[in-house]
């Protein structure tokens, strides 16, 4: 297995992290100690502290690029392409989601912190548009 393909593994596999260590943790913990149930969660309305809706943005974040991700491997993977280049975007990708997600979960929003969390969505975006052009100049 290639390693775009494994950070695309990766990157599934910490969507999924966030998910039940932020989002799940939270709202386990407050229904099973009598503090919500399980109806009072709806989608589409802001709940909860402001840890747990940037745990929530930090968790939509990982839904809206891990499809774009996903079809960039994709195409890598059924043209056959390898290249070191293409890994080492892959892994930029995968090293600045990761940032971002910890910034937007850890850290109080302020002009400097959303500034950070600005720059590692950029540079995965960066990184995801070099590797569309690899494709396109190697097909």
């Amino acid at each position: 297995m290639n390693t775009p393909t494994w950070i695309l593994l990766a990157f599934a596999g910490w969507t999924l992290l966030i998910l039940f260590s932020t989002v799940g943790v939270y709202r386990w913990s407050r229904i099973l100690t009598g503090r919500a149930t399980i109806s009072e969660w709806q989608a589409g309305q802001p709940q909860g502290s402001d840890w747990y809706q940037r745990a929530m943005a930090a968790h939509r974040n990982c839904i809206e690029n891990l499809p774009v991700f996903a079809a960039i491997v994709i195409a890598i993977n059924q043209l056959g392409l390898n290249s070191q280049l293409l890994d080492y975007l892959a892994i930029g990708v995968f090293i600045a989601r990761i940032a971002q997600s910890l910034i937007h979960i850890c850290l109080v929003q302020s002009d400097r912190v959303a500034t950070w969390r600005f720059v590692f969505f950029f540079t995965q975006i960066i990184a995801m548009i070099a590797m569309g052009i690899y494709i396109v100049l190697k097909v």
